[in-house]
């Protein structure tokens, strides 16, 4: 029972968190404004904070942070340590150490310049931001929910997908309870001599828990199939899959943008049809599905808007456009340049990708749960004695 005075999230479909975060990630895609991509992270950080349940699995965000900070950090340490001499503002020189002749292109040390220290963060940081999209929607989504909400048709894909989705927070929840066994224990110590006594005690554990896992689902029957697939759904998927991830190529690398969404669009409805049609005649255990509301509806949309809005922005041409709609929509502003080195600037439609990211805020709330008294904190009333009773012992 909830305790009087705290609040308890609304939860919201687990795909709609996944939309909401896969959009965002492929609006950083198209960016490398390191303004914008730190906005964006504070935002999902924020969001993340304010939304999450109080499962064990929803804290695994701060590993993914420590790990964008890794990614940062092992960009920028090989940077320098395979030359960054790409421009003229010379920070510092390091030994540069030859080479034989079959490693021609490699270099080893030398000048380290600013600009391309620059163009290595840039990039590092939106690399990183992609994975707290995904950090994000871990921590925000339910795995076990989500697997009430598939096509029957990719019931087992769809398993191995959330088991695969689910490692980080199982292993990080798995490492806490570790943790907090040996505190209590009296073993308070830290540091890299920790980990071997860590590591086989977390190892052992997430065996247990998948072994357990799989012995409740196989006891209980899930995704017993009673039937075949319909004939011929295979190759309409396969053709429709392989339309669509050629689509998403030419969205992404080339100007065709009009054949892009075309292929899309028919590798989309190809595989919707197919899958349909696969899982028409198989039929499969099945629980009670969250249901999709108004809200999810909103909080998938706003990732989807804010990776249209700055896809749309990068396809634009500024030399079409007229002066006062330049300055206010500022495409350039996506990837500001390095070489030379200029100070990046905001435009009004990040700002507006921006209030997208932090839309589930006012969408989602928290509520007071109905608090039903408990007997067993009933405090004791005084019995009344009448005149002349003994008192009660």
């Amino acid at each position: 029972m909830a305790a009087e005075g705290t609040e308890v999230l609304n939860e919201l479909h687990p795909w709609a968190w996944w939309c909401w975060a896969i959009g965002i990630g492929i609006a950083v895609n198209g960016t490398t404004n390191p303004l914008l991509l730190l906005l964006i992270a504070t935002a999902m950080v924020v969001v993340v904070m304010l939304r999450r349940s109080d499962a064990p699995w929803a804290r695994s965000v701060r590993a993914y942070l420590f790990l964008a900070l890794f990614v940062i950090g092992m960009r920028l340490f090989f940077r320098i340590l395979l030359g960054g001499g790409n421009g003229e503002t010379v920070l510092f020189t390091l030994p540069s150490v030859p080479l034989p002749q079959w490693a021609a292109g490699i270099q080893l040390g030398g000048p380290v310049t600013a600009e391309a220290l620059a163009g290595t963060s840039y990039e590092a940081l939106r690399l990183a931001v992609m994975l707290l999209c995904v950090g994000a929607a871990n921590a925000l989504a339910n795995p076990r929910q989500a697997l009430r909400s598939v096509p029957a048709a990719l019931y087992e894909a769809s398993v191995a997908v959330v088991i695969a989705l689910s490692v980080a927070p199982q292993l990080i929840e798995s490492i806490q309870r570790v943790r907090r066994a040996r505190r209590l224990r009296g073993d308070s110590s830290t540091g890299l001599r920790t980990l071997g006594t860590i590591a086989l005690p977390v190892l052992a554990d997430a065996i247990d828990r998948s072994l357990a896992l799989a012995a409740g689902m196989e006891s209980r029957g899930f995704a017993r199939t009673r039937g075949l697939p319909t004939a011929g759904t295979l190759p309409v998927m396969l053709l429709s899959s392989m339309a669509a991830t050629g689509g998403v190529f030419l969205l992404l690398s080339t100007d065709y943008w009009q054949l892009a969404c075309w292929l899309l669009a028919l590798g989309l409805l190809g595989a919707a049809l197919g899958l349909r049609a696969a899982g028409r005649r198989l039929r499969v255990t099945g629980y009670r599905p969250m249901p999709w509301r108004s809200t999810e509806t909103l909080v998938a949309v706003s990732g989807v808007l804010a990776a249209a809005l700055l896809l749309w922005l990068g396809w634009l041409d500024p030399d079409g456009l007229s002066p006062a709609l330049a300055s206010l929509l500022d495409p350039s502003a996506l990837a500001p340049s390095t070489d030379p080195l200029v100070w990046p600037s905001l435009s009004a439609p990040m700002l507006l990708v921006l209030a997208l990211v932090l839309l589930p805020l006012p969408l989602t709330r928290r509520r007071k749960p109905s608090v039903t008294p408990d007997r067993t904190d009933r405090r004791v009333r005084p019995l009344r004695v009448r005149a002349g009773e003994p008192e009660p012992t």
